[in-house]
């Protein structure tokens, strides 16, 4: 039904509309930083451009699902446009996303369950030493102080993948993230001055984490784990470990359509437009047959995230919950 619709068609001037209000705010970031002289219409100017670095992210991200371009090279060329725009990693965050996505919330097998700054299961928690374990031990308090570190975790991981790996680009995608910060840097000292830029650039990168973090964590945090020997057939993989946040105007904007993210992970190629679309027929295939499908507000699903965090960390409390 979902192919007969058109839904996977792909939607080439939804995409260039996003792609232009896009570079159209960032166009005004950079004109604000041009011309306005007054460093607090500065620091609001920095955390506006995180925004403006979400969305653009949201456009790689589907990029690299290739949901934009019939062709594969379209898509590709896309992708490393992005890698410059954002200084991520392009070979890195496709190998990890397709992982993540062929195995949602499998402690064995999902890089997005097995991170050593948060634990998923009480056997996870219970394998922390040193720093890890006090961080893991606190692990609901100290989550969104540690957003604010994502952008650079996710430099940091790409950077070390890099170095690490045979990458598909082995010359460009360096010099893609190289000429990002040459730029990115030279701007902001060129035109805030040495203090004011690197106040600058801690505000943006702060507000740029939070925003990915925020936006990412609720997507599966809380919701079903998966052991590394249990065994699930696709549908119920997708689903149980997936929870969509209740679609609306700012919702869809916020998320960059990953709110749908039941809808997002059976059908990873799917323009994101089609998505609200896609979710009927989904939501309607689950309760016909009997499986669960979750779906909730943005405050509900930080609280499912945060009572998840606590509970999982609580053996190390002494086991108070």
């Amino acid at each position: 039904m979902i192919n007969q619709a058109g839904l996977l068609e792909r939607q080439l001037p939804y995409y260039v509309y996003k792609t232009v209000s896009t570079l159209g705010l960032l166009a005004l970031s950079v004109a604000v930083l041009v011309l306005v002289d007054t460093f607090w219409v500065q620091l609001v100017n920095a955390g506006f451009l995180a925004l403006v670095f979400a969305q653009t992210a949201f456009i790689g991200h589907d990029a690299g699902h290739k949901q934009i371009f019939r062709s594969f090279r379209g898509n590709e060329i896309a992708g490393l446009v992005i890698c410059f725009m954002l200084a991520l990693e392009r070979s890195w965050w496709v190998d990890k996303h397709n992982r993540h996505h062929s195995n949602p919330n499998n402690v064995a097998l999902d890089p997005d369950a097995d991170l050593p700054v948060l634990a998923f299961t009480k056997e996870q928690a219970l394998k922390k030493k040193g720093f890890y374990k006090f961080i893991v031990k606190y692990q609901a308090f100290l989550f969104y102080p540690m957003l604010f570190l994502e952008g650079l975790g996710l430099r940091l991981a790409g950077t070390l993948y890099l170095l690490a790996n045979k990458i598909k680009y082995p010359v460009l995608e360096p010099m893609l993230m190289i000429g990002h910060f040459v730029v990115y840097f030279g701007v902001l000292f060129l035109f805030l001055g040495a203090w004011q830029a690197v106040l600058f650039i801690v505000v943006h990168q702060a507000c740029f984490g939070f925003l990915m973090g925020s936006v990412f964590a609720p997507n599966h945090k809380g919701m079903l784990v998966i052991g590394e020997d249990e065994v699930m057939d696709f549908v119920r993989r997708q689903v149980l470990t997936s929870r969509n946040v209740r679609a609306h105007p700012f919702t869809d904007f916020w998320y960059g359509g990953l709110n749908y993210q039941i809808e997002h992970h059976l059908f990873p190629n799917m323009p994101r437009n089609k998505l609200k679309e896609a979710q009927k027929v989904v939501r309607a295939f689950c309760i016909e047959r009997s499986i669960p499908y979750h779906e909730t507000s943005i405050l509900q699903s930080q609280k499912e995230i945060l009572q998840f965090l606590h509970q999982e960390s609580a053996i190390l409390r002494g086991g108070e919950a």
